[in-house]
């Protein structure tokens, strides 16, 4: 998520300052965003001068008090742990300027709790992208309790810059896109655990019976196992209602370590 939101940022004009505590991890999102752009280059969006345009607004930081030191805007898309965003939150609160706007790209953790840490919470705001960020349009901005109204106008505006389509929703845990989203890929996996139909069968009913480009499972392997299983306890922990309460096969897989696409192997092998 991170190597696309900063390509978008880079693509639409933006100078971005890219953190990551390991260069390894840096060098592997570079060169993300060069296979994507080579990509929108095959497809005639994009130049091969407008390629070297983006890559040079890009400049990557370990350090993140280089990074966010003379940032106007931080968009944070750390893994979906509440304790690490919380933290992050602290530093970022600390070490960029008075003004800075602290975006969340968050998927379902609370914007009023992410912001209850800082000293600013009137410009903390949820930005949470659809993945892949380059080509999705949807960005939801998710206002928490005390997100001024200057900056959810902003946030608005800046999507719109980027080219996206903003929707506006409240704090609420899963905001719109996963409350929705999660129950239907965790029933997906139920009904996997339970025999009801194998995995193909599943996501073919889903593919063919209700138009989605992906079935839930694959989707699932997509995401990431420990992020979807994370959402959901998000979810229930928020709710209390047991209809939240992830699967069991989910559980497992996670402790096993089959997370999906980025371990290789999920719901199906990669």
């Amino acid at each position: 998520m991170g190597n696309g939101i900063a390509h978008s940022f880079a693509q639409h004009g933006f100078k971005v300052a890219l953190i990551d505590t390991n260069p390894e991890a840096l060098e592997r999102a570079l060169g993300t965003i060069r296979h994507n752009l080579d990509r929108q280059i095959k497809k005639e969006v994009l130049t091969e001068d407008d390629k070297r345009q983006i890559l040079k607004r890009i400049t990557t930081y370990v350090d993140l008090r280089q990074g966010v030191s003379r940032a106007d805007f931080v968009v944070e898309a750390a893994t979906e742990n509440e304790s690490i965003k919380l933290g992050l939150f602290r530093e970022l609160d600390a070490l960029c300027p008075p003004n800075t706007v602290l975006a969340t790209n968050t998927s379902s953790i609370s914007i009023t709790k992410i912001a209850s840490v800082t000293q600013r919470a009137d410009r903390v705001i949820g930005m949470h992208f659809m993945n892949p960020v380059p080509v999705m349009k949807l960005v939801e901005v998710v206002k928490g309790y005390s997100t001024s109204v200057d900056t959810i106008h902003s946030v608005i505006i800046l999507s719109e810059r980027l080219g996206k389509i903003p929707v506006e929703v409240n704090d609420y845990p899963g905001f719109v896109a996963n409350r929705i989203l999660m129950p239907l890929i965790n029933e997906a996996i139920y009904a996997l655990h339970e025999g009801v139909a194998d995995r193909e069968a599943i996501d073919t009913v889903m593919k063919l019976g209700m138009a989605h480009p992906m079935g839930p499972l694959e989707l699932a392997d997509f995401i990431g196992l420990d992020v979807c299983l994370s959402i959901l306890r998000v979810l229930h922990d928020g709710f209390g209602h047991p209809k939240y309460a992830p699967c069991p096969l989910l559980v497992n897989m996670v402790t096993a370590g089959k997370l999906g696409k980025k371990t290789g192997q999920g719901f199906y092998a990669y």
